[in-house]
Order: C-alpha cells, then structure tokens, then sequence
C-alpha cells in the first residue's frame, strides 16, 4: 500500500462517481465520494480498514438475492 496520502480510485471505475482511497503516511485510511473531493472524509484506522477487506471478501456487505 502506497502510503503517500493522495486518493486513488480503482482503474476499473468509470468516469461517474465512485469512491477514492488514501493511505495517510502516519497510518489509517481516508475515503470520499469521487464527485464531492472537497466534501466530508471518512477515517478508519488500518485495523478498521483490514476488517471491512476482510468481511467485503467474504461476502459479508453482499445484498440478498
């Protein structure tokens, strides 16, 4: 993980809105809303970030279908 502090979006998105990743060189994880760069920025901290992988891996926010 590049730790850099600048936000990145996935190469796969669109041009529409997604979201941007940052990893903050002192640690923890920023996400926003690609269409709003100036609006509210969450905040997680590299363990909160690990969980959310881990259960978005494992199907845990998946919709019922």
């Amino acid at each position: 993980m590049i730790r850099d502090g600048r936000f990145r979006k996935a190469g796969g998105s669109d041009t529409g809105g997604c979201v941007e990743v940052a990893a903050h060189p002192d640690g923890g994880i920023r996400v926003r809303d690609s269409k709003d760069a100036d609006g509210p920025v969450l905040r997680f901290t590299d363990r909160e970030w690990a969980c959310f992988l881990e259960g978005a891996r494992g199907g845990e926010f998946d919709l019922p279908g």
